[in-house]
């Protein structure tokens, strides 16, 4: 019997598949279930203390954001990504973060203003504290706000989609990058170029902000592909 590392998220107020959804979504960018790892739905059901309906259920809401695999007659895994899956997101990334960037520098307030700075600084506390997995939330979360000032609804569907996908790689690159600094630099760059609305150098900055983390995930892969 496979011994899984993790227990059910509970939740009150969420239907039983989207609470089993979020508990196996978290497990896998956390690195708890690993790409290629078998989802045994009897099993599932028995750790989490659910039937076994809630457990399909959530294994196909986990296909969509294709971080599971269901073949017939050999159930779900975990999905990996290949290297080029891996570029083909990051080049969509780079030029949604240019645009969110752009769009941010004509149209965030003061007051979200002052929450991204509030959430910079947070990145840079977790970071002196090496709280790996805060740092990569706060990180999110620091995007998310940029994203969510440009008030476009469709841009951040996608964003959130791609996000998603590339979390386990991030966590990746934290657990390894000794230039976390390099990372807090780029994003003050990036918070100046939005306080002073310079929406051509803040959209150049975002860009170069995530060519630095795609160079840094890809050399990484192929680091751990070459071992």
């Amino acid at each position: 019997m496979i011994d899984y590392k993790f227990s059910i998220n509970s939740n009150e107020y969420l239907p039983l598949r989207d609470v089993v959804f979020n508990t196996l979504r978290d497990a896998i960018l956390t690195g708890k279930l690993q790409p290629g790892e078998r989802l045994m739905e009897n099993q599932l059901a028995e750790k989490l203390g659910v039937s076994r309906t809630p457990i399909r259920e959530a294994l196909r809401m986990l296909k969509l954001e294709n971080l599971v695999e269901l073949t017939p007659r050999k159930g779900a895994q975990v999905l990996d990504m290949s290297e080029k899956d891996i570029v083909n997101v990051l080049e969509i990334r780079e030029v949604l973060e240019g645009l969110a960037a752009q769009l941010a520098c004509k149209k965030m307030t003061s007051e979200t203003l002052e929450e991204l700075k509030k959430t910079e600084l947070e990145f840079e506390q977790f970071a002196k504290e090496n709280d790996l997995e805060k740092v990569v939330s706060i990180d999110e979360h620091f995007h998310d706000i940029i994203f969510a000032s440009t008030e476009n609804e469709r841009l951040i569907q996608i964003f959130n989609n791609l996000k998603i996908q590339l979390y386990r790689y991030r966590m990746a690159h934290v657990k390894l990058d000794t230039g976390i600094e390099s990372i807090i630099v780029q994003h003050r760059a990036i918070l100046s170029a939005i306080e002073n609305k310079n929406a051509v150098e803040g959209e150049d900055l975002a860009k170069k902000h995530i060519q630095y983390h795609a160079k840094f995930i890809l050399d990484a892969l192929q680091k751990k592909n070459n071992e």
